[in-house]
């Protein structure tokens, strides 16, 4: 596979524009034969710092943050700990704007150049990855053939994720995607709000966001639907359990399907839900998050049936956690550039706000993107924000 070709029916994510195809990058076929492909996304913390505090458990560190505000080099935060010795930044200390002023500049004839992204991002001069560009590894007959610095520096500062490219639009849970990211970062940075919580992801698609919450929470239900993905989704928490193993948070990949009423509690279809499992999900869950699942009108009035189907049948309160990136369109109804996807989200949103049933209540508040970046991605500015809903 010398070279990624793309047809004009699929959807690629931003995240995976830039992946080089000048080698072999596929890992293997999934079983529809779509190509898979393995990428590490950097998480930015001190891996030194962080395997200090595993050994000496509550003493105070620092850790390094990637400033993207002024240049690329990385500044000392102050930091605070969770209750697994990983240290994250204290949220009272300045915030790291998300975004970047692009210079317009001259050239040798005076001509006006415009730069497409800042000089920090530029291949000649960057060291680090950019912010929308990932690093394919090649797996040989499902062993990873990572060389020992590479085993160090994933074991310390690196998620692993097994995902396709350029899907069709019933598949695009199969690619990452920037709105998981945002989700992640918060997780992170407000971990406290996530320890020792069992939480619901719907759509978990690669299930990045449930194996970052698995760091700090005590169990983690990662759903989405179709058997394929939820294999993917699953074989990717393994790659990851180094990450998880010292929260000691449990990830259990699930089939929930929005269009049903009920979750599937057959013992022969692979991912379905036992007793016991669906008995805790609503005894003890006190998180919902989803993460950028709003893109077809039709699944987002599924998505918030389910979520009043869930949180109905919950013993606890809940908070719910969602991200959206809005994607801008030119449509000829409209001859004009819109966000429908966007807007029709925000509709069942102040539906959903409105409703008044005798028992629940949900009440919206947006949460600002100040809070600092975690994983390497670009940040951009139609990244919504996590809107926190709480019942």
């Amino acid at each position: 596979m010398e070279e990624i070709t793309f047809k004009s029916d699929t959807v690629l994510s931003d995240v995976h524009l830039n992946i080089p195809n000048k080698r072999h990058l596929m890992v293997r076929l999934n079983a529809v034969g779509q190509p898979v492909f393995l990428s590490q996304f950097k998480l930015l913390w001190n891996k030194d710092s962080w395997k200090d505090t595993q050994v000496k458990g509550k003493k105070q560190k620092d850790i390094q943050i990637e400033n993207t505000v002024h240049d690329d080099r990385s500044v000392q935060e102050s930091c605070g700990k969770n209750s697994n010795g990983i240290d994250f930044p204290n949220r009272n200390e300045t915030q790291t704007h998300p975004h970047m002023r692009i210079e317009a500049l001259l050239d040798n004839d005076g001509d006006l150049e415009v730069a497409r992204r800042p000089r920090v991002f530029s291949e000649a001069t960057q060291k680090e990855p950019s912010r929308n560009k990932i690093d394919p590894k090649i797996l040989t007959q499902g062993a990873e053939n990572f060389s020992e610095e590479d085993q160090e520096n994933v074991h310390h500062s690196m998620v692993k994720i097994e995902h396709t490219m350029a899907t069709p639009l019933e598949d695009v849970g199969k690619q990452v995607w920037r709105g998981a990211f945002l989700l992640a970062d918060y997780i992170l940075f407000q971990c406290d709000l996530f320890k020792s919580c069992t939480v619901l992801e719907l759509g978990a698609g690669t299930g990045i966001a449930s194996i970052i919450t698995a760091m700090v929470a005590k169990t983690v239900y990662c759903t989405d639907v179709g058997e394929d993905l939820l294999a993917m989704c699953e074989r990717n928490v393994a790659l990851n359990r180094n990450l998880t193993a010292t929260g000691g948070g449990a990830i259990k990949v699930k089939e929930l399907n929005w269009l049903k009423d009920d979750l599937c509690t057959d013992r022969q279809v692979p991912f379905s839900w036992s007793k016991e499992e669906i008995s805790d999900l609503y005894a003890h869950t006190t998180i919902i998050m989803a993460a950028d699942v709003f893109y077809d009108d039709d699944l987002t009035d599924a998505l918030f049936k389910t979520l009043y189907r869930i949180t109905h049948n919950l013993k606890n309160a809940c908070t719910i956690y969602l991200s959206i990136e809005k994607r801008l369109n030119f449509t000829l109804r409209h001859l004009d550039i819109t966000c429908e996807a966007y807007n029709h989200f925000r509709f069942s949103l102040n539906d959903l706000e409105k409703l008044r049933d005798g028992k629940m209540k949900f009440i919206v508040e947006p949460i600002e993107a100040t809070f600092p970046q975690f994983l390497v991605y670009e940040r951009i500015e139609q990244l919504v924000s996590a809107i926190h809903l709480v019942n």
